[in-house]
């Protein structure tokens, strides 16, 4: 199965101050040279990096990277209008998207694969389509959805992303169980940083 991984790199970060929480140092590079490393190491089979606030400093750290970028121009609407940008640039042939947070240090290569072979097994049994990260009861990111979706992504409206699918469609919710809570641990203000 082709899964494109559409990270979610447009946003302000209004609640880290000045500073574009993307473009902190993390590890031996910045945060979003991370995700981008983390993703493009899992299964899935591309990566689009959806820019829009300060893209050009975005763009020029991950330029080496074998993504495909694409320009939200609309992203202070919110983060809906991101997704829309991801999935409209996907490859034709996609059979889901993963929809990734651009703040999620802690989150590993083989996470994600079991996020993606859970999903995998679910859609090819034909029993779930959109795949949950679940730890400890609580849900996390990123999410999956089958392509079947592709056409309620695209008309959704609201500002905050694809919840409003996953509410709408109960019983096609796959919880996958994580081992660890990294795909809670998303950075949103200076001490989550530190």
């Amino acid at each position: 199965m082709l899964i494109s991984a559409i990270i979610l790199a447009a946003g302000e970060s209004k609640r880290m101050g000045e500073q574009n929480k993307l473009l902190l140092p993390f590890r031996s590079h910045t945060l979003i040279e991370d995700i981008i490393d983390t993703v493009l190491r899992s299964t899935v089979g591309e990566v689009i990096v959806v820019l829009g606030h300060e893209a050009d400093r975005v763009r020029k750290v991950c330029q080496t990277r074998r993504v495909k970028f694409v320009q939200n121009d609309n992203y202070q609407q919110g983060m809906t209008t991101s997704i829309h940008c991801g999935v409209q640039a996907a490859d034709a042939d996609a059979d889901g998207f993963m929809i990734c947070l651009s703040d999620l240090p802690l989150i590993e290569p083989d996470e994600l694969n079991h996020l993606l072979y859970a999903f995998y097994k679910a859609v090819r049994a034909k029993s779930k389509y959109i795949a949950i990260p679940v730890f400890e009861g609580q849900w996390g990111n990123p999410v999956i959805f089958s392509v079947m979706y592709k056409d309620d992504i695209l008309a959704h409206a609201g500002v905050m992303g694809c919840k409003a699918i996953i509410k709408q469609n109960p019983a096609q919710v796959l919880e996958v169980e994580m081992a660890t809570e990294h795909v809670l641990r998303d950075i949103d203000t200076p001490e989550d940083y530190e």
